[in-house]
């Protein structure tokens, strides 16, 4: 199948709401009104102490699904008090590894100003620049994800093949400029410049890159990518095979439905059940 030429940086604006069901009807959006929203805090301190909680709740939730990859990948939150610095995994720990106590925090010249463990230069080039150029960036999550991995060596956006990737429906971009292993912040910068607004991007040879307003926003993103990933490679593949041609959602469904599965509290919705199966299974990731 003839893979269409796509731009370096691919950014189609759309229109946003953080709400389920923003811009529908109002009988619509009135089915969700009841749904939780993410919470509000009267302290810094409780903010920070539940960002990290979920940070770590990620990390062992992308080992459990196999995001892993040696001491590659990273998920950075943004600290609520010193917000040009952020939370990230300390390097050489397996995510299966990661808690609360063992969490460290980088400034954006890349030194770790709280933590014992060194910062994973790549983590810095990409988030620091990440979390500079877009402030309503709470989170951001970049791991070498197998089906991401592999979908990302065609250069190319998702299509709208199914309902769940309609969240990135018009909302994700292409990079393509691979230079190499990122430890050059110009690289770092080049990659958030491509992101734009959008909530996610294929770094071309390399993975995903998705952003969230919360740490759960940004790790569901990636999470639901990476399988919308996995179905568009499967669904190629058997479209190859038989010579059928792929049934691509139309342009109205698929914005339809991002208005339903694309908003950021969707994506914090999503993620709940997930961080409370972890936290069940592995409790000692709040230690």
């Amino acid at each position: 199948m003839d893979a269409p030429q796509v731009p370096q940086v691919q950014q189609v604006q759309q229109g946003r709401g953080d709400e389920i069901g923003a811009g529908l009807p109002e009988e619509v959006k009135a089915r969700y009104r009841n749904l939780p929203r993410p919470p509000q805090f009267a302290t810094v301190a409780e903010e920070r102490l539940h960002r990290k909680q979920r940070l770590a709740a990620a990390f062992r939730l992308f080992s459990k699904f196999g995001f892993d990859e040696g001491v590659a990948g990273h998920i950075t939150a943004r600290d609520p008090e010193f917000p040009d610095t952020f939370w990230v995994n300390p390097f050489g720990v397996h995510f299966s590894q990661v808690r609360v106590s063992n969490l460290i925090r980088c400034d954006h010249h890349g030194d770790v100003v709280e933590g014992d463990y060194p910062v994973n230069a790549a983590a810095f080039a990409i988030h620091s620049r990440v979390h500079q150029t877009r402030p309503d960036a709470v989170a951001a999550a970049h791991s070498h994800s197998t089906h991401g991995r592999a979908w990302s060596t065609l250069g190319r956006p998702l299509d709208p093949l199914t309902q769940d990737v309609c969240a990135f429906y018009n909302d994700h971009a292409v990079y393509d400029d691979f230079g190499g292993v990122v430890v050059e912040l110009d690289e770092g910068q080049r990659i958030a410049n491509a992101l734009g607004q959008n909530k996610a991007a294929i770094l071309q040879n390399h993975g995903l890159l998705t952003v969230g307003k919360t740490v759960d926003e940004a790790a569901w993103w990636f999470i639901t990518m990476e399988r919308s990933c996995q179905v568009q490679l499967l669904a190629e593949a058997a479209a190859a095979r038989t010579q059928a041609p792929l049934k691509v959602i139309a342009d109205a469904a698929a914005r339809q439905a991002y208005s339903i599965v694309g908003t950021a509290q969707a994506g914090w919705f999503q993620f709940q059940p997930l961080y409370a199966r972890i936290v069940k299974e592995q409790p000692d990731l709040l230690d």
